[in-house]
């Protein structure tokens, strides 16, 4: 039988009455004959409350307290279901990231998982012990608790299925697989049966919430076999149907891929765009600018160099929009004079649209067919960037729905097809 890493969401556990149903969607997984190891995230909404608590005390928490803060919503989950397996007769035992030993490195709310100690679970496993591990939290090399950072508990499940060379990791959550689109744009979005870990990967760094990306590069480089479900399917399903549901995302093409030019449309709505006009066209320019947000561990996106006129050029590049006050005011304050910059501005409400597919690499024209569909909507394009399989364009945020329903159409992307 196979070793089975499932993972839920806080939708999944987010009451008692929901998590006594994982109990049960386990349990049946176990009395099949499967080794099943737990992950779990906080209860739907626990997380963000204990945020909003710490910023009560602290309006800029400590990075440090605040993942011993943040933290704590797991445990109550691990323990809850813990409890709710036993009570159907399964031998549970529950365990923090520190407790396992989940390493990671000492960046509070952002951490990086370095290695994981697996040798506690697989004794469990052994004795038929169902392990209910807590997602997104490990522990550094000074003892301190982390966290992963948002969505981190998809991360601690592709991880923990790496450590274990688990045969499958499940991610239950409250959709049943990877779409299109985001059907609540989009009605007519239809579920993948199947996607590439290359377009997974693009698909959860441009916007597709199904997956953190961290959790897809972790699948990608330890070679994971990655299954999307939904949670809130009934829990007694035949366990065949269930083994085979969801979307599976795959190391190679299927021998229709070519087929679907483009797979999926991407967007991601919290993004910022800054510019930094009339900046020397010297050698270390990009260097100058981009190195003082990279410190401050703000992660920069899409990136546009103008052609340099009279020595001079703008440098456009793209942030997160909960980083944007942040990196305007470190190139207002430390690095404009310093560079002989003329003037900084920035505009925190545009959007990136993104169409992804592995049949790009073998398809001439994809990327004017996506220009000529958005500029007959009359839509803008701001900043654009390629790769094989993708083409991105930052626009106006306003637009983001209307360019988003415009491309699944013109790709052929609805249910029907």
């Amino acid at each position: 039988m196979a070793l089975i890493v499932q993972k839920y969401g806080g939708t999944s556990v987010g009451s008692a009455e929901r998590i006594k149903n994982v109990a049960r969607r386990v349990a049946k997984w176990h009395e099949a004959g499967h080794q099943v190891v737990v992950v779990v995230s906080a209860m739907s909404g626990e997380t963000n409350r204990l945020i909003a608590l710490a910023k009560e005390i602290q309006p800029q928490p400590d990075p440090r307290e605040l993942d011993v803060v943040a933290s704590t919503g797991e445990q109550v989950t691990i323990g809850l279901l813990s409890m709710a397996l036993q009570a159907l007769g399964h031998k549970a035992r529950s365990y923090t990231g520190a407790q396992i030993a989940v390493h990671t490195d000492s960046a509070f709310t952002k951490a990086r998982i370095e290695s994981i100690d697996a040798d506690k679970l697989k004794a469990d496993l052994a004795q038929g012990i169902i392990p209910v591990v807590a997602g997104f939290q490990g522990v550094d090399a000074q003892g301190n608790i982390t966290t992963l950072g948002r969505g981190g508990s998809d991360t601690s499940g592709v991880a923990l299925a790496a450590a274990l060379q688990a045969d499958e990791c499940q991610i239950y959550t409250d959709v049943d697989g990877v779409y299109t689109t985001d059907p609540r744009i989009v009605p007519e979005a239809r579920r993948l049966d199947t996607i590439t870990f290359e377009e997974m990967l693009e698909m959860a760094s441009l916007g597709s919430k199904v997956l953190q990306i961290r959790s897809v590069e972790f699948a990608g480089k330890y070679k994971v076999r990655l299954r999307v479900l939904s949670s809130l399917t009934p829990w007694d399903l035949p366990l065949e149907q269930e083994s085979r549901s969801g979307t599976l995302i795959t190391f190679e093409e299927d021998e229709n891929m070519e087929q679907a030019v483009v797979s999926g449309i991407a967007f991601a709505r919290d993004e910022a765009k800054i510019i930094v006009v009339g900046v020397p066209d010297r050698p270390g320019i990009a260097y100058q600018i981009l190195s003082a947000v990279g410190e401050a561990n703000i992660e920069v996106d899409m990136i546009l160099q103008n052609q340099s006129v009279a020595g001079f050029t703008d440098f456009t590049f793209t942030v997160g929009r909960g980083d944007y006050a942040r990196a305007l005011d470190i190139l207002k304050s430390s690095v404009q004079a310093h560079i002989g910059a003329k003037e900084i501005l920035g505009d925190p409400k545009v959007c990136k649209v993104s169409i992804v597919g592995m049949g790009m690499r073998s398809h001439a024209g994809v990327a004017s067919k996506m220009f000529r569909t958005l500029s007959e909507e009359g839509i803008n394009i701001q900043m654009i960037s390629t790769s094989e399989i993708k083409v991105s364009v930052v626009i106006e945020e306003k637009y983001m729905e209307l360019a988003v329903r415009s491309l699944h159409k013109a790709f052929d992307l609805e249910q029907s097809a």
